[in-house]
Order: C-alpha cells, then structure tokens, then sequence
C-alpha cells in the first residue's frame, strides 16, 4: 500500500509568495477526505503536490511506498483526445503495455460502470461537460488506482449530472480506491467525506472527522468560514 501519504512541513512558493504550506499533515489509507477552503485558499495546489504536478518548493511530500502508476487524477474541467469515448478510456492502459484485447474490455466495462455504454463510440469532445467527466473517472477507473484526487469533480455540473458523478466516486471508494477531493460544495463534503482537511490563506488549519468539522470547528478561521458559508 502506497499510503499513507506525508506532507512534512511542504510549502509551495511562486515568486517569493507563499501559496500552500502544509505543516504536518498525512492522508491515510480508508476515509474520503474533503478538502475545502475559499478559493485561493491552496486546495488545488495541494492535490497537484500530492500527484506529483509540481514539487515542493521546501519540505516533502512522500508515500509510505513507491507509488508510480498507483495513484491518478481528474481535473475540474478534463482534457479529451480527439478519439472515441473508448479510445480516451484505453489510452492510459496503452501507456501501459496491455494488449489491445485486454485494453478493449477493461475499457468497456469502465464505460459501463459509468453508464457510458451506449457513448463508447461517441467523439469524446462532442459529449456533454458531465459526460466527458464521466469519462474522465472510467479513464481513471480503469487504471485501478490505489488513491484518485479529484479537483472539484462537479463544478458547473447540473444536479443529474453531479449525482451520476458522486455515485461514481461512492462506487470506486467502495472498490478499495481512497478519494481525496477538493469541493465548495459544503452539502456535497458532507455527503461524501469521511474527513475534512480545512485550508485558509494557504494553509492547512484544520483535519477532522467530518461531523466533528461541521458540529464543532476548533479554529477561528473554520468557524468564520462556516458562518460565512452555511445559511
């Protein structure tokens, strides 16, 4: 198992500012962790470090094992190749060495899994925005990684589309995979986290079990952002 996953006082700089610094904070094999905070806050920057995008500008980010290959991530707005909805799903297995046979059925059973059959032969491009997400998630899927990031998964989806995509996420969960996702969605961190880590001008404030985040927040900043954000 490549968790847990170590931030040893990591800090990511641009310019001689500080956009992330995250003390000392591990993310651990089982829970679905909610990572929330304004924007601006680090979310993002802190799933990019944790994914290997970009490196700390000081202190480490590393897993308790070698974890090339067993960890994968879906970004807000995914990137399609100009190919089939299946072919986006088997390239990452092409990269991979498996033959086109196997390619094929994992990558169709993925699409399946996502309810995305009947699109298999669809220009992923033309697809809608949460259709494409979908993809997005069977590409990963079928990678079976050990831990997916997703950065703000269900961002400009409609209400249908957003229940497919976190039926998806409680479907990989269940199959093994540790979810960390970044949300501003606050009903969506409830729902779908077992664990909050609270980010606030760049920095990691707050973890917590998420009933105890939202019944009994411990910092000032947490407490302000929730009266802030909760009607």
């Amino acid at each position: 198992m490549i968790l847990p996953l170590i931030f040893d006082d990591a800090r990511y700089e641009i310019g001689g500012r500080t956009l992330l610094a995250t003390g000392e904070l591990r993310l651990t094999p089982g829970a679905r962790t909610a990572v929330i905070g304004h924007n601006g806050a680090g979310k993002t920057t802190l799933l990019r470090l944790a994914h290997g995008l970009i490196a700390p500008t000081s202190g480490t980010v590393r897993w308790a094992a070698p974890a090339e290959g067993r960890h994968a991530m879906v970004f807000q707005r995914p990137a399609m190749l100009r190919r089939s909805a299946l072919a986006n799903v088997a390239y990452g297995l092409k990269l991979r060495g498996l033959d086109a046979a196997e390619r094929e059925r994992i990558a169709q059973d993925r699409l399946a899994r996502v309810g995305l059959a009947n699109l298999a032969q669809t220009p992923a491009r033309v697809l809608s925005g949460g259709e494409q997400q979908r993809v997005a998630l069977a590409r990963a899927w079928a990678l079976d990684p050990e831990v997916l990031f997703l950065d703000e998964p269900t961002a400009s989806l409609d209400p249908g589309a957003t229940r497919a995509v976190e039926t998806i996420m409680d479907d990989m969960s269940r199959e093994g995979a540790k979810i960390v996702f970044t949300t501003h969605n606050l009903g969506q961190a409830r729902r779908l986290s077992d664990e909050i880590v609270f980010l606030a001008g760049g920095r990691v404030i707050e973890r917590a079990a998420t009933a105890d985040f939202f019944s009994n927040p411990r910092s000032a900043e947490a407490i302000e952002f929730l009266r802030g954000e909760l009607p």
